[in-house]
């Protein structure tokens, strides 16, 4: 018998959760966000489950190549664009879309041969600091690629910091529209936060990204509260249960010590199948549909789980690591990182299973 982990990718919870961006976007066409081979849940499995959207973003190149091969016959974008000059032909050869933020990647698609016709995403830094052109060099790289007879379309785009939080888009906003107001080109800026919650910010294109997996951008709201629902499901059994006596420690490092007699279970789950290893105790997991919490500290194969809650437990009794019944973002909160890491960071070793 094979080890007792699987994750099950709901394709359906994908499809609804791309539904409700589009509800919330009327007027924009739908960029779906798939880089991380899709946060985890598959590239190409996510791209069937999304292929209704207006296109899809990425970082890989091969990826993009793979959706191309595979008959995706959207715009695709690459969001860091290319990394080699040597890379362009490749991109003219399957039409896809470069995200440009550099000079040097100006200066590259001067190489090109004209009528190349590459599709271009023009990137302003309004505050975010990583990629992107300061408002100060915008004109001048807007106006090389309009001069470039290679580059086909052009697209404006940001990147939002705090869209997720009290901060807001307000001063991105701000700087976005003195620098580009009158350029007349479409535009990319709303990440899954603003689409939510701000539709000023919606343009021509809107990128979800966590939104499709089901896990909330904003810390004050649930999953459920948005009208999202879980495409990830983590899950395991119970494969051994052992009795403590108040005193006795858990694990390696002892980090959790028994404070009476209890019942634990050991679970077929650790962080070489992308569990945290620094989840503390009593983060959350659910044995039969009932909550409970983690004991201890996350072996690479096994972590231990509080039963005491759970009087009817045994081994074989399933456990949701996360998702339907124990949402990711709770797991996530109390390991004290974000959903996206979890969903990313599934290993290769686990089974997956897919459901309509």
């Amino acid at each position: 018998m094979p080890r007792p982990i699987s994750a099950t990718i709901d394709l359906g919870a994908l499809g609804s959760n791309l539904d409700l961006a589009r509800r919330h976007a009327p007027h924009a066409r739908v960029l779906v966000v798939i880089k991380a081979n899709a946060y985890g849940h598959g590239l190409l499995r996510a791209a069937r489950a999304l292929r209704s959207a207006d296109g899809f973003a990425l970082l890989e190149l091969d990826a993009a190549v793979s959706l191309r091969e595979a008959g995706y016959q959207q715009r695709i974008v690459l969001l860091e664009g290319f990394f080699d000059a040597r890379d362009l032909p490749v991109l003219v050869e399957h039409g896809l879309t470069s995200v440009v933020h550099s000079r040097e990647q100006i200066e590259a698609l001067k190489k090109l041969p004209a009528g190349s016709g590459l599709d271009v995403f023009l990137k302003l830094n309004t505050g975010m600091n990583r990629l992107g052109f300061a408002p100060e060099e915008f004109a001048a790289a807007l106006t090389a690629l309009r001069d470039n007879a290679a580059v086909g379309q052009i697209t404006l785009m940001t990147h939002f910091a705090n869209a997720d939080d009290a901060r807001g888009v307000t001063w991105q906003m701000e700087v976005f529209e003195r620098v580009a107001r009158n350029a007349g080109l479409q535009r990319s800026l709303a990440n899954s936060a603003a689409i939510l919650r701000y539709s000023a910010t919606h343009g021509d294109w809107v990128r979800p990204g966590i939104l499709l997996y089901g896990c909330p951008p904003f810390a004050d709201n649930t999953a459920t509260e948005l009208g999202l629902k879980p495409v990830m499901t983590l899950a395991s059994e119970i494969i051994a249960i052992q009795q403590l006596k108040r005193g006795d420690t858990v694990g390696y490092g002892g980090i959790f010590t028994a404070e009476r007699d209890m019942r634990i279970g050991v679970v077929a789950c650790g962080y070489a199948d992308g569990y945290p290893r620094h989840a503390p105790n009593a983060t959350p997991v659910a044995v039969d549909g009932q909550l409970t919490g983690t004991v201890g500290r996350a072996s690479m194969d096994m972590l231990c789980v509080d039963l005491s809650a759970v009087p009817q437990a045994h081994t074989g009794s399933r456990v949701v690591l996360w998702g339907e019944g124990n949402p990711v973002e709770n797991v996530a909160r109390a390991a004290g990182t974000v959903g996206y890491e979890l969903l990313c960071a599934l290993a290769p070793r686990v089974p997956v299973i897919e459901r309509e």
